[in-house]
């Protein structure tokens, strides 16, 4: 049995049972928020899941009920659209470990307090072992697609390793079968700028909130360490060139530069401003799990050492999408994928788009991806 509620903001599954993880603890009470947009057809076939990004949720197409900001794929996502919900049933859930009404740190454990640091560490897998427990619930056996990109790439590339027999295809958007060395070190850079912060208390910053399942965290926590956290990696996402023709060395509101530490460029002011804004909407704890679980992805590690073996026998066709200011998870690594999957036998299909924004391109105006998500699906 299990326990399904839904409200204004979506739907929150809970699991009966406990959720098996790679570190070989268990989780008990797992809840699921996600969203759906379409309908699901009599035979149950026309389901998509759609996996999201490290800062991303199960907003895909909807208003966000934190920002009020539309939902992070709403120019992909809806009647008529590449994904279309006139056609296809979409679903999107929010990953464990996150703080958007699934399980993670910020979520009471079952004596009534948030975990925060007592939460396990998890892995990718963890969150597909989820989000299989939620199309199980949902009576659906077959996807005709898992979509993601960046982590959500991830996600989908975990799926069809791991559970080939339930997608018919994969759509993976600059994304990576592993984490670099770079990756990791960005990653640590902003897990210790949020550790670092005085406010963090070794992650017990939490208001206490009774019974509610979805405790926010008190404006007293780390707020300046996560903002530093989202600078950084923000920096990653874009490009040189788009970081260039979009402020380039131009002052911020002044003639002259202060020869003071104010933000003198535009630059310094854009990304103090996506610091800021990033602290209202989500949990420095959540931030340090998620980024743990990206470090610890390799898909070729998990399966022997060899990517291709991750692919053997499969009969999910694949889609993998690159783009050619990505430096974050360039070109490089997708072909590393599609080699490992003709080593494989798998049909694949390969393209790097041209677009000037880096490695966030997936989620901007790229009328070439619309046309790519639209054709394969």
């Amino acid at each position: 049995m299990v326990d399904l509620v839904h409200d204004d903001t979506g739907a929150t599954l809970t699991l009966a049972d406990p959720l098996p993880l790679d570190s070989g603890r268990s989780l008990d009470g797992v809840r699921i928020a996600f969203r759906t947009y379409g309908t699901l057809n009599a035979a149950k076939d026309n389901a998509i899941l759609l996996c999201h990004a490290l800062t991303g949720d199960q907003h895909v197409a909807s208003p966000h009920p934190a920002t009020g900001k539309p939902g992070w794929w709403v120019r992909m996502v809806g009647p008529g659209k590449p994904i279309d919900t006139d056609r296809f049933h979409v679903i999107c859930s929010n990953v464990i470990g996150s703080c958007m009404g699934s399980s993670g740190p910020a979520a009471l454990a079952p004596e009534g307090r948030p975990y925060a640091m007592r939460f396990p560490v998890i892995t990718i897998r963890d969150m597909v072992r989820a989000q299989v427990a939620l199309l199980d619930a949902l009576g659906i056996d077959t996807l005709h697609a898992v979509v993601g990109g960046s982590m959500g790439g991830m996600q989908a590339l975990s799926w069809a390793a791991n559970f080939g027999e339930r997608v018919k295809a994969a759509l993976v958007i600059a994304s990576t079968s592993r984490h670099s060395a770079q990756n990791i070190a960005f990653h640590e850079l902003g897990r210790q700028a949020i550790m670092a912060d005085p406010q963090w208390n070794g992650g017990d910053y939490y208001a206490e909130t009774g019974t509610d399942p979805r405790p926010d965290p008190r404006k007293v926590g780390p707020e300046s360490g996560l903002a530093v956290a989202r600078m950084a990696a923000h920096i990653t996402y874009l490009s040189e060139q788009g970081l260039t023709e979009k402020f380039g060395r131009r002052l911020q509101d002044r003639e002259a530069k202060t020869f003071g530490f104010d933000a003198d460029f535009q630059v310094e002011s854009y990304l103090r401003y996506q610091g800021l804004a990033f602290t209202d909407r989500f949990d420095a704890n959540s931030y340090l799990y998620i980024t743990r679980a990206m470090d610890y992805f390799d898909l070729a590690e998990e399966h022997g050492g060899r990517l291709s073996d991750a692919f053997a026998g499969t009969k999910t066709r694949f889609c993998l999408v690159s783009f050619d200011t990505d430096w974050l998870y360039p070109t490089s690594e997708s072909r590393r994928i599609a080699h490992a999957l003709n080593a494989a036998g798998a049909p694949v299909s390969f393209v790097e788009l041209s677009a000037p924004f880096g490695h966030d391109s997936f989620l901007l105006d790229v009328p070439a991806l619309d046309r790519v998500v639209g054709g394969f699906l």
